[in-house]
């Protein structure tokens, strides 16, 4: 069996089978496949897709690519919860602590920034001494002691995702619903899971652009998960708008920081409190997804959400007094603020040109060697529908370097739409799937 043969039968659209794509990724992992060959079938997936049982055959090789990190029986009901990226995307930070404030085992597996949209991992990692790479022994005493976790792919647990997820990254090779899931679900198989919550984005600023590749993508990941017999539940979500305010990387734990503090976007924090209630309701603590959402915004009112992320930053080696003083994180050099030029009525925010902006400002990679700036970023002054008036302040944009500011300029200027009339606004939360 050769990777060029696996390439090519890929390129012209025919099925692989399981020994193939098992021997693929095997290889891939160990290194005797090299990185062009890997990028030439990620782009072949994308060209010519994958069936489901396609789908699935790379998931459970990516997953099985490193060690399954198998929990003592006493840990209670363990639950996980990933989302497909989106602009502003800072949920996984607030909802882990509180489900687990909750009563239940939260083992995130995270990603890092993929194209245009930020990773979890280097938001946490902008918090300073934050270790997001933890050994399968620090991650059990993680969960004993404190009740969750956020890392990401190691050595051990799905490295292939890891070098296939890089490799996306540099290689217009993200948006392919097949890769999604299989990137997501391997990260989770290889954990010992009871059950799983997925927010399927969808919109300007998310992968999936049409409610019909987001059904598609949703649809996917309930199949791999039921095949392995683990409950498995969707949301699909709205991302036409970033999620709350900030758009970066230090910036956005700051803004996870005052939602568990109950100062954050109220947008934010009710799809927080709806995600993880799907958790709370999936782990058994509550028989109704109703009693789940009042435990959980009980728990994040009387901040023991706030108390179980100020713990867990510890734990992993980060510095606790970031809860109260936002100084200690990374903080730009400069700031420049964005203003109306116009009356009316905000009825466009386009997610992707701000996440764009971002980028231009250093917030994210466009190659595999590029370090990301965890302190530049840009925080939304408005939100949509809101009446404005011309001078109003629309956006403050973090930066460093004065030549990066006309270009990131440009992309807020056309991201900001503003109209005579008010838009109508639909629900974040499109649709259920389970």
């Amino acid at each position: 069996m050769r990777a060029v043969d696996i390439i090519r039968k890929k390129r012209d659209g025919e099925i692989l089978d399981e020994a193939e794509i098992q021997f693929f990724v095997s290889q891939a992992t160990s290194g005797a496949i090299p990185a062009y060959q890997v990028s030439a079938f990620l782009m072949a997936v994308v060209w010519r897709g994958m069936s489901v049982s396609e789908t699935q055959w790379l998931a459970f090789a990516m997953g099985a690519s490193g060690a399954h990190l198998d929990l003592p029986a006493h840990i209670g009901h363990r639950v996980d919860k990933h989302s497909t990226g989106g602009v502003g995307d800072k949920t996984s930070p607030i909802l882990v602590p509180l489900v687990a404030a909750c009563g239940a085992i939260v083992p995130m597996t995270s990603g890092r920034s993929l194209g245009y949209t930020g990773g979890t991992l280097d938001k946490l990692e902008s918090i300073p001494g934050f270790r997001t790479a933890l050994s399968p022994d620090e991650i059990r005493v993680m969960l004993d002691r404190h009740g969750c976790c956020m890392v990401g792919q190691t050595d051990s647990i799905a490295p292939a995702d890891r070098l296939f997820y890089g490799l996306r990254d540099v290689t217009a090779t993200v948006e392919s619903v097949p890769l999604i899931a299989a990137s997501i679900m391997s990260k989770k198989l290889a954990v010992d899971l009871d059950g799983l919550v997925l927010d399927v984005t969808m919109g300007r600023g998310a992968f999936m652009k049409s409610p019909s590749d987001a059904r598609e993508l949703a649809e996917r990941l309930v199949a791999i998960g039921t095949e392995v017999r683990l409950p498995t539940r969707v949301l699909m979500t709205s991302m036409d708008a970033p999620r709350g305010h900030a758009v970066g990387n230090a910036v956005e734990i700051i803004e996870c920081v005052k939602t568990l503090k109950g100062q954050g976007p109220s947008g934010l924090e009710r799809l927080v409190v709806s995600l993880a209630a799907e958790m709370v309701h999936l782990a058994g603590l509550e028989s109704t997804l109703e009693a789940s959402e009042q435990r959980v915004s009980g728990v994040l009112a009387s901040g023991k959400g706030l108390e179980q992320f100020q713990q867990v930053i510890t734990a992993q080696g980060g510095d606790p007094r970031i809860i109260d003083d936002y100084r200690l994180m990374p903080v730009a050099a400069h700031r420049q603020m964005i203003k109306a030029s116009r009356n009316g009525y905000l009825v466009q925010l386009d997610a992707e040109l701000v996440a764009r902006a971002t980028i231009v400002l250093g917030a994210g990679r466009d190659r595999v060697d590029v370090e990301i700036d965890p302190a530049v970023g840009v925080i939304t002054q408005v939100s949509l529908g809101d009446e404005i008036r011309s001078g109003d302040p629309l956006a403050e944009i973090h930066y460093q370097r004065s030549e990066d500011l006309p270009e990131a300029i440009q992309c807020l200027m056309q991201a900001f739409v503003i109209a005579d009339t008010p838009p109508k606004l639909g629900p974040v939360v499109l649709e259920r799937v389970a």
